[in-house]
């Protein structure tokens, strides 16, 4: 098949980022409403006309490459839909209430965005899930930190930096498991191995959180005892409550379907916010509170659809304003459209060639680990998707590192140290998407606060290049460089 050159590989690139960079000016905050669906819409196309008419490939292969990568996001997309639903249900069943009442009570404001990191790292790790951490242990600290005063890319930067790190580490992460795969390399001793990078990277972005929220400025005319009160006011308290997140860590621990997880977690939030918070169903509700409709339409209304709630106080009313699944319809939207564009980059080669031209500076481990990293951040930029972007590279590489005598393990980190953490960072990538729509802050305003997801393939070159743990296989027999 015929292969375009570099410069043709990189002209739906070059528009994409230009419309983007457009819309951004144009837009701002809705950048996603919108002008990134008709960038990537545009960008699709045009490589679709170069694969046509240059590269003699008929629609028809193009076409099957995009229904066959459609149906590979189809999974995705019903999260997606899950997350919506959760992250209401959670809300006016008074879970994130409760958290945010409990974590303005307990959390000291300085201290706060290092919590977050830590805490949400935690939770990640152990359901192995970063878009589940987020849509709701993430969107309740959202809410609190919110309602204390700090900016919301801190906000966002935290919770993002410590789901990703859970999501690298835990061994019931897709991504984890996937770049083992790849690799060639036992599930566990990839987990060891990645530990090495990402310990370091841990500690020094709980040091620039712990510094920040030292430094930055929160809202210290906040009367946090009236916040409480106006929440136990407005929504029923308890600890109880927590049962319902413990329920949903317990299934992603058990290794539960994420989508059965998530349905199941949203309709038992929905089931007990009935009975929970009458007060707040009351205003959802036409019928009676206690009829038998309620029982049926208050849960569909809170689960599917937007629900504005006044209670007098409008920080109360923005936590508990929620849109259901409906409120992530456009990011169904823009992930289809992420989904055709990676497919025609695919179909025609064009990540292909990038990555050929990449790999001809590779003289060294350092430029080998560093040129692996480099492919996969591309590939997240161009395929918009971060399993594509582990995929492709490490079928790519895994033979150059085999032929200069590297263990695999070392491919398998360098892949989830570069495009399972930088996909997040970009606001058409399918993760930047959809962590962008549950937070509700464009991928632009968290970026540069999410110190974890940039500071890990940095720290991975960085390892390379001093040849710290970098294992070699000389004539069957492991030596280490240092």
């Amino acid at each position: 098949m015929k292969k375009p050159s570099i410069l043709l590989a990189l002209v739906p690139i070059t528009i994409i980022i230009a419309l983007i960079v457009v819309g951004v000016y144009l837009f701002g905050e809705d950048l996603t409403s919108g002008p990134s669906q008709i960038a990537l819409i545009t960008g699709s196309i045009v490589a679709a006309i170069i694969c046509i008419l240059y590269l003699k490939i008929p629609w028809e292969k193009i076409e099957e490459g995009m229904m066959d990568n459609m149906s590979k996001t189809t999974s995705a997309l019903f999260i997606v839909l899950m997350i919506g639903a959760l992250t209401a249900s959670w809300t006016l069943s008074g879970v994130v209430p409760s958290i945010v009442y409990y974590g303005l009570k307990i959390i000291d404001p300085s201290i706060f965005l290092v919590v977050v990191f830590v805490f949400t790292g935690l939770i990640s790790t152990m359901i192995g899930s970063s878009w589940t951490t987020v849509g709701t242990i993430g969107v309740a600290m959202l809410s609190a930190g919110q309602i204390m005063g700090f900016d919301n890319g801190w906000l966002a930067g935290a919770i993002l930096s410590g789901a990703y790190f859970g999501d690298k580490v835990s061994p019931l992460s897709d991504t984890t498991n996937l770049s083992a795969s790849i690799a060639r390399v036992n599930l566990y001793e990839h987990v060891k191995y990645t530990l090495i990078t990402n310990v370091p990277t841990f500690v020094i972005t709980t040091i620039f959180f712990l510094v920040a929220g030292l430094l930055i400025p929160n809202n210290d005319n906040l009367d946090v005892a009236a916040q409480c009160e106006s929440l136990a006011s407005n929504f029923n308290i308890s600890l109880w409550l927590f049962l319902i997140p413990g329920v949903t860590i317990f299934l992603m621990y058990k290794k539960v379907s994420p989508y059965i997880t998530l349905f199941l977690s949203a309709v038992l939030g929905a089931i007990v916010a009935v009975f929970a918070q009458p007060q707040i169903i009351a205003q959802i509700t036409p019928y009676a509170t206690d009829s038998l409709e309620t029982y049926f339409y208050a849960p569909l209304k809170l689960l599917s659809s937007p629900i504005e709630i006044s209670t007098g106080d409008p920080l109360i009313d923005d936590l508990a304003s929620t849109n259901g699944m409906y409120g992530m319809l456009n990011t169904v939207w823009l992930v289809m459209c992420v989904s055709a564009f990676g497919a025609v980059m695919e179909v025609g080669g064009f990540i292909e060639v990038i990555t050929i031209k990449l790999s001809k500076f590779i003289r060294s481990c350092t430029s080998l680990v560093a040129t692996t990293a480099s492919t996969c951040i591309a590939c997240n930029l161009i395929l918009s998707d971060q399993y594509m972007s582990i995929i492709i590279p490490g079928k790519m590489f895994s033979k150059m590192y085999e032929d200069n005598g590297y263990q695999g393990k070392l491919l398998s980190r360098t892949l989830q140290d570069s495009a399972a953490v930088t996909s997040v960072l970009i606001p058409w990538n399918s993760c930047g998407v959809v962590q962008s729509s549950v937070l509700g802050i464009p991928t632009l305003v968290y970026a540069p606060y999410c110190f974890f997801c940039y500071i890990s393939p940095i720290i991975t070159v960085i390892f390379a290049a001093i040849g710290y743990k970098i294992v070699r296989n000389v004539k069957g027999k492991e030596t280490a460089e240092k």
